[in-house]
């Protein structure tokens, strides 16, 4: 076996999840630097590492050093002093500063650093507020360092250290010694798996009721990011029976202990975690309160409403159209539900000319923040997002709105309700006024939310709360081929791909001409289109030559390269980088599914600053786990939003996830142009597969047994 040693001159790539890195280093006297990779977790630019492995030559990139096992140490010379610290390892260090200090300390500095950090005020720009800076991230470096040597004994990737070190601190390794289950409990982002390695390597047993215990409630969360909110008892024990390699009888004890202990709900053969099980019977108990307390607006005559508001907006309202302001300005509660060109802007804006006479206290809301703005361009009436309505209370991480708290309004307007999982629904409804009328808009035919639930079918399919259906598509939306391919696809018919107009389809068999196809049109062809905000490419899948992973590193290099690249947590972060929030942030407010732009990668400070529709958040680097590239993301992250120009690649490779709501949500994003790229087998799969995964939920039962039948 060969050794080779140096220092970190570059990393082209990471792979978080294996830890599998590409890099060059430079070995003393040698000119030019050694390409060497394999699995190096926790690498960083500028340390001294002592590799063992074997030489290989790659086809595509020539001569290689495939490490098996290496060692890594801080660096001695100067030269690597230098990019070690110029890599934005230190808060407080930058390029400048890390110059400045190794021309003043040379092959001593971070010795310096260690044991003498006062010197370091004899820098020139280096004053104490920054030095306390460089000794706090210094010590917290360290520690974060051991927990990684830690991790990595037991197979754990390195940014899971950083989470647990920002949880735990200096008792991180006490505390997972104590017990390893707690931090799949209490860290988000690090699932029983990664817990589970650490306490077998630590040798609990598989057997041990905490480890099953835990695997349970694992299995039922993860259940919950498929969207069910409770499961069968026998099918759980199955899932948990495989996962964890146990007897049945063993989940069976631990379930039922766990139910003793009140952490699960079950009833009639069907288990329920908690807090989703509280939240179908908060929601149930809320559309009953408002459904049976009389409402603070007047009662109004509608056919004289409905002329009036016919002759204000200047437009002759159809039969559905009228039903729904009909019923929307006497029903307490209402649901309308309809695709797109059917109608529902139109009704809402009637809806609200007419209640505007009747109250000042009006609110509209959305589940995201391109829902909401979109909502206010309509209406020409502030939206808000739901979270931003019922206002973050970051003490008790709940909202200050709530039963106690109400929303001061008469009537409340939420567009896009097919979006709502079942927590975010019940935390609205116990904020909404007993006498206060709710109006419900969604298409029930998109994709369900991507959390747990499938709040707004549920409350259609209970037949207790009233339902205005639209389904007569307009004049103007007629001549759209978005909108009649998009009915067409939900009737189960093929769509019509002949033609030029504003939907494209481009024939392809490999994958890998698709990704040049989807390069080509974004980088030369759809030059009407701004190549950041105007375009958008949706994805059914994450892996594979055009999945959201590979088609964003490919995208990225040819929209915004970058010889200065911010590794971080798997990812390649540059400066004008197009990244999506892919999990709700109440303290930044910025929310799963938001998209923005990277305007500023401050190395020094070790700060990441996004601009998100002219809202600015900052990100710590530790923090970067919350952001993914967005030049391609998957269709069920895009719901909610639009975008002038949509491009889905559609190949019978993504055969798994290739549905008729999928490929219907997807294409009704694209408000002037929707391209699709692929096969006509794939669409006609999507077309065809209508059965689309059920989602396990107990509210259309308990809306059933609470409130009264319409019919």
């Amino acid at each position: 076996m060969d050794e080779i040693f140096g220092y970190v001159d570059s990393i082209l790539f990471s792979e978080e999840e294996n830890g599998f890195v590409v890099a060059k280093i430079k070995e003393p006297k040698k000119k030019d630097v050694t390409p060497i990779v394999g699995i190096m977790p926790g690498v960083h630019v500028g340390e001294t590492i002592r590799c063992k492995g074997s030489w290989k030559l790659h086809p595509k990139f020539g001569q290689q050093f495939e490490v098996q096992s290496f060692e890594a140490q801080a660096p001695t010379d100067a030269a690597g002093i230098q990019r070690y610290l110029e890599s934005g390892m230190i808060k407080g260090i930058g390029p400048a500063y890390a110059g400045r200090i190794v021309d003043k300390f040379g092959a001593e500095t971070l010795n310096v650093i260690e044991t003498k950090p006062e010197k370091l005020l004899s820098v020139a720009g280096i004053g104490e507020k920054r030095v306390e800076l460089i000794i706090r991230c210094w010590k917290e470096q360290r520690m974060v360092r051991s927990v990684m040597i830690f991790l990595r004994g037991h197979g754990v990737s390195p940014s899971f250290a950083q989470k647990i070190f920002k949880a735990y601190g200096e008792e991180s390794i006490e505390k997972m010694l104590e017990n390893p289950y707690r931090i799949a409990q209490e860290i988000r982002g690090i699932g029983f798996k990664s817990a589970d390695k650490i306490a077998q390597d630590l040798g609990v047993s598989k057997q041990a009721p905490q480890r099953i215990a835990s695997g349970i409630q694992y299995v039922l969360w993860e259940l919950s990011g498929d969207g069910h909110v409770c499961y069968p008892k026998m099918e759980l024990i199955g899932v948990c029976e495989k996962m964890l390699e146990v007897d049945p009888e063993k989940v069976q004890e631990q379930i039922g202990a766990l139910v003793e202990q009140k952490i699960l709900v079950e009833e009639d053969g069907i288990i329920w975690i908690k807090p989703l099980y509280l939240s179908e019977l908060g929601i149930t108990r809320e559309l009953a309160r408002i459904q049976d307390a009389p409402c603070a607006l007047r009662q109004v005559d509608t056919e004289k409403a409905l002329t009036w508001v016919q002759e204000q907006l200047r437009i002759h309202l159809a039969e559905q159209q009228i039903e729904g302001v009909s019923r929307a300005v006497n029903e307490k509660i209402l649901v309308l539900t309809g695709g797109p060109g059917t109608g529902k802007s139109t009704i809402t804006n009637a809806i609200l000319r007419i209640s505007e006479k009747l109250s000042k206290k009006i609110l509209l809301a959305a589940p995201t923040g391109r829902a909401a703005k979109r909502m206010s361009e309509i209406c020409h009436r502030k939206a808000f997002t739901i979270h931003a309505l019922l206002e973050m209370d970051f003490t008790s991480g709940g909202f200050k709105k709530g039963r106690d708290n109400p929303l001061n309004c008469d009537l409340l307007i939420v567009d896009e309700t097919s979006m709502v999982d079942t927590l975010l629904m019940y935390s609205l409804l116990k904020a909404v006024p007993s006498t206060a009328r709710l109006i419900l808009v969604g298409d029930i035919d998109q994709l369900p939310s991507v959390g747990p639930g499938n709040v707004l079918r549920d409350i259609i399919d209970s037949d207790a709360v009233p339902v205005v259906r639209l389904t007569e598509i307009f004049r103007q939306a007629k001549g759209s081929h978005i909108i009649t391919n998009a009915h067409r696809i939900n009737r189960g018919e093929f769509p019509w791909l002949e033609g030029e107009k504003d939907f494209r389809f481009i024939q392809e068999e490999e994958p890998e001409n698709i990704q040049t196809i989807l390069v080509r049109l974004v980088t030369k062809e759809l030059k009407q289109f701004d190549r950041m905000e105007g375009i958008q490419i949706l994805c059914p899948m994450k892996r594979g030559v055009i999945g959201t992973e590979n088609l964003n590193t490919v995208m990225q290099e040819a929209l915004n390269p970058s010889s200065e690249p911010l590794i971080r947590m798997g990812n390649r972060f540059h400066k004008g980088d197009k990244v999506m929030q892919i999990r709700n942030n109440y303290q930044k407010e910025v929310f799963n599914g938001d998209v923005g732009i990277i305007k500023v990668i401050d190395l020094v400070e070790q700060k990441l600053t996004v601009e998100f529709d002219g809202r600015i958040a900052e990100y710590d680097f530790s923090e970067l786990d919350e952001l993914v590239l967005a030049y391609a993301v998957s269709i069920h992250k895009y719901q909610g939003s639009e975008c002038p120009c949509v491009i889905i690649p559609v190949h019978t490779t993504h055969f798994k996830l290739l549905h008729r709501n999928l490929l219907y949500t997807g294409i009704t994003r694209g408000k002037k142009m929707v391209i699709l790229v692929g096969t006509k087998k794939a669409i006609a799969i999507a077309v065809r597969t209508e059965e689309v995964q059920k989602r396990h939920t107990g509210l259309k039962e308990k809306i059933q047994g609470q409130l009264q039948p319409l019919h």
